[in-house]
């Protein structure tokens, strides 16, 4: 198995960051879903939302650490045939993936530091996490949280529009352009195959 990327294709370290976050980010978003529904006084309700922030933080050190290694590893090309549009619109989505899956445990983590409740971060309840300052301009501590909370799910809500049109793209890749864009993110380094 092969680790790095390579011209041709990705190496195992980021096929895995990408479908391990894939998995996280979409159980993240549904799990967000469910927890809004719930009555917060509810017993269970607690302990859910401290699972939800700690996965949270899962994801901000994975996106960190998926950013550095790419750094160290250039992704492979895209497909020569592949028209200049479409090359900026794949720049262009990926960016705004890095971005918002940055963002989103970002204002979430702003959203619980600024919580009138002031209840402590604890991730799997054995790492603490201290509190982010937030900014004044948002207003009092209550007027802070609504705020970031909107944020937060319109966020969330942007990075799963993404994520469909990021589906779309690599299953048009495979089935109708015929090239290997989404066969090389299940296998590591192959050679391109043509049809």
């Amino acid at each position: 198995m092969q680790l790095r990327n390579t011209r041709s294709g990705y190496g195992l370290v980021a096929i895995l960051f990408h479908w391990v976050m894939a998995l996280l980010i979409i159980g993240l978003f549904l799990f967000g879903k469910y927890m809004t529904g719930l009555d917060p006084m509810a017993p269970d309700t607690f302990a859910l939302y401290q699972l939800h922030k700690s996965l949270g933080f899962v994801v901000l050190a994975l996106v960190l650490a998926r950013l550095a290694w790419r750094l160290a590893n250039p992704s492979p090309a895209l497909p020569e045939t592949m028209p200049g549009i479409e090359r900026l619109a794949a720049h262009l989505g990926h960016a705004g993936l890095y971005a918002l899956m940055l963002a989103i445990p970002l204002s979430g983590w702003l959203m619980v530091s600024a919580s009138p409740w002031g209840i402590p971060t604890v991730v799997f309840d054995i790492l603490p996490v201290p509190h982010l300052p937030v900014p004044d301009a948002l207003g009092s501590k209550a007027e802070a949280e609504r705020t970031l909370k909107g944020l937060h799910e319109l966020l969330a809500n942007g990075l799963l529009l993404l994520v469909v049109l990021h589906v779309a793209a690599a299953l048009k890749h495979h089935f109708l352009n015929r090239d290997d864009v989404l066969r090389r993110m299940v296998r590591t380094g192959s050679e391109p195959h043509r049809r």
